[in-house]
């Protein structure tokens, strides 16, 4: 079978697809996907739409834009095609043969990204669960020129079926020591929680939208140096540290986890459950938002249904508006805090930039009357 993955796809010329099935918010531009893309290492140099009612079942886009594709490709230059949707397995194989070049999809994307990422132990058996759970999904499409190699009639398999059966057999086993491994690593996790609840400690978790600025915010609440860029899922690893809060006379347990983004594959929210106990478990939830987004709303929308699918839904929260400092000074609010309509529940929101220290004390008093259990003020609501 030829393999159509290119040598070497750090920096690979990438053609962008993205199908329009009339669902809200779809990125016309492929701004996102030209992001992840680019975080991967790759090299996006032309994008193509298109508009259905529905996915091929066969090619997702049909013939007549995979065509079009094929042509596009040609004529930049582009070694691989990317899909901003997930694809089936069959719909994947069909398009590589159509194309006659590799076809990946958002998820593998994400879960690249992921591997590239992931720094701990903990991150890296994550990112290995969640990467194997994919594949045993398209062993099919790796061993289809071997099933085309099964006996004759009367045979009830052949070389092609017993190799896929190997593999799957082989990869289930792999999960299966992973799981055991990070439910040890869980079970730690739950001990240092034991242990936090044990000296009253106030559990705050940093979540939002991926490059929100969470990580930069971290640093500059507790003065770390945890790895920030301005680059999607710069953070995968939970940092937890202590923050004192003279304001409020104590210290409070402060943890960063990692960012979301819209279509994050079931399989990592699965696979980084450890990690992201964190935000379940918290007393509060610190829901950073890039304000200079012009997506800020969406991004919100889909944190907010991470959030319920994990259980943290009804943690109370406090809404950071990051990225004063990237905002027209005409566009700064009035005030840098008040309350916004957060899914009908009035949430207090405070306007910041982690990057040089606006609005952080007065992000400092809201955790600080938070704490002591003060009810915040009404400042209206937006």
């Amino acid at each position: 079978m030829t393999n159509l993955q290119p040598p070497d796809r750090q920096s690979a010329p990438t053609l962008l697809v993205g199908v329009d099935f009339g669902y809200p918010n779809f990125d016309g531009e492929l701004a996102e996907l030209g992001l992840l893309a680019q975080t991967a290492g790759l090299n996006p140099v032309a994008r193509i739409t298109c508009k259905r009612k529905a996915p091929d079942a066969a090619l997702f886009v049909g013939s007549g834009k995979a065509d079009e594709i094929k042509l596009l490709a040609t004529q930049s230059g582009a070694v691989e095609v990317l899909f901003d949707q997930s694809l089936s397995p069959a719909q994947q194989r069909n398009l590589e043969r159509h194309l006659e070049l590799p076809v990946n999809d958002r998820t593998l994307l994400i879960l690249e990204i992921f591997g590239q990422r992931a720094r701990s132990h903990e991150g890296k058996l994550q990112v290995e669960l969640a990467r194997l759970q994919y594949l045993s999904t398209r062993l099919v499409r790796r061993w289809s020129h071997l099933e085309r190699q099964s006996g004759g009639i009367g045979m009830r398999g052949g070389p092609g079926e017993s190799q896929i059966e190997l593999d799957r057999r082989m990869i289930g086993d792999n999960i299966k020591k992973i799981k055991e491994r990070l439910l040890k690593v869980k079970k730690q996790r739950q001990t240092q929680r034991r242990q936090r609840e044990r000296r009253d400690a106030f559990n705050i978790s940093l979540v939002g939208y991926t490059n929100a600025g969470k990580s930069t915010l971290f640093n500059a609440l507790v003065k770390a140096r945890t790895y920030t860029a301005d680059q999607l899922f710069a953070t995968l690893d939970t940092t937890t540290r202590q923050l004192y809060l003279g304001e409020a006379g104590r210290s409070i347990s402060l943890s960063d986890t990692v960012g979301f983004i819209r279509d994050l594959p079931h399989g990592l929210i699965d696979a980084f459950q450890a990690t992201l106990q964190e935000a379940v478990d918290a007393d509060l939830l610190l829901h950073v938002v890039d304000a200079a987004s012009p997506q800020f709303l969406e991004q919100i929308a889909e944190v907010q249904r991470v959030l319920g699918e994990i259980g943290a839904a009804d943690i109370p929260q406090i809404l950071v508006f990051n990225k004063l400092d990237v905002i027209d000074p005409a566009q700064h609010p009035l005030q840098l805090e008040d309350v916004f309509d957060l899914n009908g529940v009035p949430t207090p929101r405070v306007f910041l930039s982690a990057k040089n220290g606006e609005g952080v004390a007065a992000l400092r008093q809201q955790l600080a009357r938070r704490v002591s259990g003060d009810v915040l003020p009404d400042t209206g609501a937006a």
